[in-house]
């Protein structure tokens, strides 16, 4: 089936753009709609780590009843998998690919989690870009060692529409402490790849604080230093202080309209050489805050 011209821009870009994805249990299908009303752009709703090997049966049930038309859609809806290969991982997959032959399904697309192998991830990519009403998006997360080694081959999978790094898992995978500068490692090697694969920039993994709410902006401004354009949330608690984290300061945009309106004649501004990727860097950080340049 071919898809609507704005089909493909529609799904794929606004999981591409967005700064913030909250995670909400499969199996609790009562907070799929507080999730949705959170404001988040993203609303994954997970049938891996927050569902029990018991209830995964009845929680792949609850997604096809939120997502299918007659029910209120959840339009900025994501469902993340089961890892390929696990008990449950085939029929996920039939079962998410049949929610997207239904018009008006409410799902944008799908995140697999524990990506490592390009020829995996191609095959479940060419499944969901032949979706009904076209491509649904394809979120890799990459959380083992593995999965970092071959992070660029696998964000140049064609369908795959960005990468996310989950670095809990990726610690355990190590045998490292959360704080290890091998994940920040990591993190440049999904931003790098990102970068040049030609894909929109990754999404960071969350952060575990829930009361501590300046603990998570302070993590949030962190993945933003490294080049991630969103981070995975938890909490809807965390949403606001992640949105703040990545968005420019009043400083940063008093700085970015004074370089623009300089011009490009300009030679220094408030005492700093201005060339062409400053000027470039300042066009980015009022495009970040929707300001026209």
């Amino acid at each position: 089936m071919t898809a609507p011209s704005g089909a493909v821009s529609d799904r794929t870009g606004l999981v591409a753009a967005a700064l913030t994805a909250l995670f909400v249990p499969g199996d609790r299908p009562e907070r799929f709609g507080k999730a949705i009303a959170s404001g988040a752009d993203l609303v994954i709703i997970d049938l891996e780590d927050a569902v029990a090997a018991e209830a995964k049966a009845a929680a792949l049930r609850a997604v096809q009843a939120a997502l299918v038309p007659g029910l209120k859609p959840a339009s900025r809806a994501l469902v993340r998998i089961n890892a390929a290969g696990t008990p449950t991982h085939d029929t996920e997959v039939r079962s998410v690919l049949n929610i997207a032959d239904e018009p008006g399904h409410g799902l944008r697309g799908v995140m697999l989690p524990k990506a490592e192998d390009p020829v995996v991830v191609a095959r479940l990519a060419t499944a969901l870009a032949a979706a009904a009403g076209g491509p649904l998006a394809l979120v890799l997360l990459v959380e083992s060692a593995l999965g970092v080694a071959n992070s660029l081959e696998l964000a140049r999978v064609p369908g795959v529409t960005r990468l996310a790094l989950g670095a809990i898992d990726l610690a355990l995978d190590l045998d490292a402490e959360a704080d290890s500068p091998v994940l920040d490692y990591a993190r440049a090697q999904v931003v790098v790849a990102s970068r040049a694969a030609g894909i929109a920039a990754p999404l960071d993994s969350p952060s575990i604080a829930i009361g501590d709410l300046h603990a998570v902006e302070q993590s949030a401004r962190t993945g933003r230093g490294f080049g991630f354009s969103g981070k995975l949330c938890i909490h809807p608690a965390q949403l606001k202080p992640v949105t703040v984290a990545f968005s420019p300061t009043e400083e940063q945009l008093t700085w970015a309209r004074s370089v623009v309106s300089a011009g490009a004649a300009a030679i220094q501004v408030e005492g700093q050489m201005i060339d062409k990727p400053v000027t470039e860097k300042a066009r980015r950080i009022l495009q970040r805050a929707g300001v026209s340049a």
